[in-house]
């Protein structure tokens, strides 16, 4: 195993003024320009994960085990609530036109995403001022009081409102899940293990649609459906107590002796020398976040979202690629799949939901394999060209298919089984390309971040992700009925088309640099090529390196 001492002498090239006697923006604008090298502290074994990693990661995903759940679960719970939350229209909505539906079904999905568009506004700053573990705690009891809520409610307000409690917990662990992996994971594999949150979310989605399928026809079977969601909440709020806090957290704090303690564990095949010099380099990227955070307010951190150059270009890369996750319409077919599959001629519509939901797991597999080998940017350049031939394959096949009724889906029409089957065809099409490139890509958002206004970034970027949720799922049922689902689908494709041209010019690549390394990405531009400048100056130090040490052995030999 090598190690490049020359990062003892980056770790001291920081700067040493006293923070009391600078004016806040020269503090940020010192941090950016300080940047810390973390080229030559990467071990040669560190792309062997260890078990302690793994066990940190999988309980932490367990977070995006229970955001799947809820998505897929509410497709399968609106096709079989019928009467039982009063409303003669809810039970009956199924089987008149989309635009005849009621609006309690917009109200239903809507109430969880502005929830989570709460949560993940609060949830930054919530974990910068108590740590990211007490944060996905406060997540569990949050959804497990708001499945208990779903599961005895009788009213479809009550329904309305508990959704909304659920979305809180949902907001909170979708942006801190994330940034805890990206926190505790090595360089190398960071964007592996946050995809494998993506990976549980999906996986959440296969089983929610499984449960769905088994008590479709049990009476107040979606009772069911909702409450098994405490299960998962309750395991991983029982785990938390064993797992340790983020590094970078307690160095901030100044607990230096449990910062190696945590370090010593992830990178279990290094030596208490190496890992020394790994927490030097960490410390002295934390000691400018905390002269920054002890010489501005929390209104300053976030007024330089927009005001310091560097923090400005992150948060537009940020929250403009989670818009894009939602804008794509991906969430709509999550939520509404089992009703749509159901108008078009499918009698198990439950069933075909899994496939789609089946489709999305397996591709995240392959993103969770080759993210980190093939990088975030190029998996996005080739993957949404096929979200955006799927969507316009449906415009098509919708079209064809309603030409003898209006342009609108009728249930109880027969639709040709041939534009059915392309339809679905499309579908899967979509999101195998979703889940290859666009589902997992925008989460690894805590890496653009430096740490003083990491919790605030990843805070306003998952918000915008749950702002066009919202927007997406509660205009959704009349955009098909004022423009027709083919309408609707070919918009979806345009936005589709507006999202790869955002990342062709916006999207640095960031695979391989570690999280104090992105920053500098974005000191001039937005680092499209200066990231692959410092990646090809990481690949020649590493390729050196090898060749020394095989020399090194050749010669003992």
């Amino acid at each position: 195993m090598s190690w490049n001492f020359t990062a003892e002498k980056a770790a001291t090239q920081t700067t040493t003024r006293n923070a009391d006697q600078r004016n806040p923006r020269e503090t940020f604008d010192d941090a950016a320009a300080g940047e810390i090298s973390e080229y030559a502290v990467v071990a040669e074994g560190e792309e062997r994960t260890t078990w302690f990693v793994w066990l940190l990661v999988c309980c932490c995903t367990i977070s995006g085990l229970l955001f799947g759940y809820d998505t897929g679960v509410i497709s399968g719970a609106l096709v079989t609530i019928k009467g039982d939350l009063g409303p003669s229209q809810l039970s009956n909505g199924q089987k008149a036109r989309s635009s005849e539906r009621p609006l309690e079904f917009e109200f239903i999905t809507s109430a969880t995403t502005l929830g989570a568009l709460l949560g993940g506004l609060a949830a930054g700053a919530m974990s910068d001022w108590s740590g990211r573990r007490p944060v996905l705690g406060i997540a569990d009891l949050i959804f497990i009081g708001g499945a208990l809520g779903q599961a005895v409610c009788h009213t479809v307000w009550s329904m309305i409102g508990c959704r909304f409690l659920i979305g809180l917990g949902v907001g909170l662990a979708s942006c801190i899940a994330p940034l805890y992996i990206q926190e505790l994971s090595p360089t190398r594999l960071r964007g592996r293990m946050v995809v494998l949150n993506v990976v549980m979310i999906t996986l959440g989605q296969v089983i929610a649609y499984g449960i769905d399928a088994g008590f479709e026809n049990v009476n107040g079977g979606w009772r069911w459906m909702v409450g098994l969601g405490t299960v998962p909440a309750g395991l991983q709020l029982g785990l938390l107590i064993f797992l340790p806090e983020s590094p970078r957290i307690l160095i901030r704090r100044g607990n230096m002796e449990a910062a190696h303690k945590v370090l010593s564990r992830v990178y279990a095949a290094a030596t208490s020398e190496e890992v020394d010099l790994k927490l030097k380099v960490l410390h002295a990227a934390v000691r400018q976040s905390v002269e920054i955070a002890n010489s501005t307010t929390f209104f300053e951190r976030f007024g330089s979202m927009i005001s310091i150059p560097v923090n400005r270009r992150a948060l537009i890369v940020g929250c403009g690629m989670q818009a894009f996750q939602q804008l794509c319409g991906f969430n709509t077919l999550m939520y509404y799949s089992a009703s749509l599959f159901q108008e078009i001629g499918f009698n198990q519509p439950t069933a075909v939901g899994l496939i789609i939901s089946g489709t999305n797991f397996v591709f995240t597999l392959v993103a969770f394999k080759y993210i980190d080998m093939i990088g975030r940017r190029r998996i996005m350049m080739f993957s949404a060209p096929g979200m955006v031939f799927g969507l316009a394959l449906a415009a098509i096949a919708f079209h064809y298919m309603t030409r003898n009724t209006g342009g609108n889906l009728v249930a109880g029409t027969n639709y040709s089984q041939t534009w059915s089957a392309i339809v679905l065809l499309s579908m899967m099409i979509f999101v195998a390309s979703y889940a290859t490139g666009l589902g997992n890509v925008p989460w690894q958002q805590g890496e653009l971040f430096g740490l003083e206004v990491r919790g605030i970034g990843t805070s306003l970027s998952t918000a915008t992700n749950w702002a066009a949720n919202l927007l997406i799922n509660s205009t959704y049922l009349s955009l098909m009925a004022k423009i027709t689902p083919s309408g609707a689908f070919g918009f979806y494709a345009g936005l589709c088309l507006l999202g790869w041209l955002f990342c062709l010019f916006c999207f640095p690549e960031t695979a391989g640099l570690s999280l104090e390394e992105v920053q500098g990405v974005f000191k001039d531009g937005f680092g499209i090529q200066e990231s692959e400048r410092l990646r090809k100056v990481k690949r020649e130090i590493r390729e050196k390196e090898k060749a020394q040490e095989m020399q090194a052995t050749e010669g003992y030999q």
